[in-house]
């Protein structure tokens, strides 16, 4: 709270990069990993979050070790009040100030206006909701217009453009697809669901299950439990406050269940296992012959499913998967992701699935072609970095 308050001032430096909580984190660590200054470069990067600092702090480690030619320190940002602000400008002295995704604040861009500071978006995106938002002031942002934006796609490029002029905007890859790496083997002799699932059943993984979409999935764990009852469910929440809700709703459905911590040997056939031990999510994709992954059922906006297709496991979607549409429509196109429009259809996915054999060496090659493909925004956003110190 003194941070934000700015009665602990940070030290001058030559680029302030704000990255509002963990994913912008990740953002501008790849950037300092990719920023090759020839002079010396003094940066700070700030964060609203905890779960923010602790990334960071990770970064400072990094760049200690690594990057002899930057100093870089970390701060909670200030809130933006325009007194405060511009004692933050006055403070800093940044030449280049860095705004990750969507954050665009009116006081922080007034005082960088003030004090001749350059502003750079990266991995730009704007919503056609905020957009709407802001267009009820338009002289407003023109006042406060960026002097470069790399936006993710071209619908974003767009709406930055109806903002701050086409003449201030360009496309860039997703920086996202550059912290893709291929480093998932197809096995794993350390996985320690080895040995709770029998080699011979068939498993489905319903990864990072949302509450919204509980009621929906307790219909897709009944049905699939109806066509083949042999099957082991592992159900692993995206918050584990949920788990005491999953015992209730398996016991009153008198679907039989353990607990995962609670598993020391292989399980029978037809159990639903609850993983309430964290971390494990990708040893299940691993495993499973097919996955579901959550936040798509309900209008949530999706979670990771990258991360089973770099298991080699091809995984089923509901229709709800806007977080991901940097992604790309090409990956439901190219029938890497199942996408399906209700529970019934998902439960009917996942058992034609668990019944093909798997080609888990073929998947992994294919979404890392495509990552590939994609890849490079960190390079261009550097690029675009240097370029206005330099000015």
């Amino acid at each position: 709270m003194q941070e934000r308050l700015l009665e602990v001032k940070p030290a001058a430096a030559d680029l302030w990069i704000q990255a509002v909580s963990v994913g912008e984190a990740f953002l501008a660590w790849e950037l300092v990993k990719n920023l090759d200054p020839e002079q010396p470069l003094r940066i700070l990067i700030t964060t609203n979050t905890n779960q923010g600092m602790e990334i960071l702090d990770k970064i400072s480690s990094e760049v200690i070790r690594n990057k002899p030619n930057l100093t870089l320190q970390t701060a909670y940002v200030p809130f933006d009040k325009p007194s405060l602000m511009a004692k933050a400008l006055e403070a800093i002295r940044p030449k280049v100030m860095v705004l990750l995704e969507s954050e665009i604040w009116p006081g922080l861009l007034q005082s960088c206006k003030k004090n001749n500071t350059k502003i750079l978006i990266i991995n730009g995106r704007m919503t056609a909701k905020s957009l709407k938002r802001y267009s009820i002031w338009p002289s407003f942002w023109k006042h406060l217009r960026p002097d470069l934006i790399l936006a993710m796609s071209s619908d974003d490029a767009a709406r930055f453009a109806t903002l701050f002029g086409i003449d201030r905007v360009q496309t860039m890859h997703n920086i996202k697809f550059d912290r893709i790496t291929d480093t998932q083997q197809t096995e794993d002799p350390d996985n320690p669901l080895t040995r709770l699932i029998p080699p011979d059943e068939k498993f489905i993984v319903l990864g990072s299950v949302r509450k919204e979409e509980e009621p929906d999935i307790t219909k897709l764990i009944c049905h699939i439990k109806q066509k083949n009852g042999r099957v082991i469910i592992g159900i692993f929440p995206r918050h584990m406050h949920r788990l005491e809700s999953w015992k209730k709703i398996l016991t009153d459905h008198s679907l039989p269940w353990l607990l995962r911590s609670q598993a020391q040997t292989e399980i029978a056939p037809g159990s639903i296992i609850l993983m309430d031990t964290m971390g494990e999510l990708s040893f299940g994709y691993k495993l499973a012959g097919a996955a579901f992954v959550g936040g798509s059922l309900a209008p949530l906006g999706g979670q990771n499913f990258l991360e089973p297709l770099t298991c080699g496991l091809q995984p089923v979607i509901g229709p709800h998967w806007s977080n991901f549409f940097w992604i790309g429509q090409e990956i439901i196109d190219q029938k890497l992701v199942d996408q399906q429009q209700d529970w019934l259809a998902v439960s009917e996915a996942l058992l034609e699935k668990i019944d093909k054999p798997l080609w888990r060496e073929e998947t992994r090659k294919a979404i890392m072609n495509y990552v590939e493909n994609r890849r490079g925004g960190s390079v261009q956003a550097c690029k675009a970095i240097k370029d206005l110190l330099k000015d």
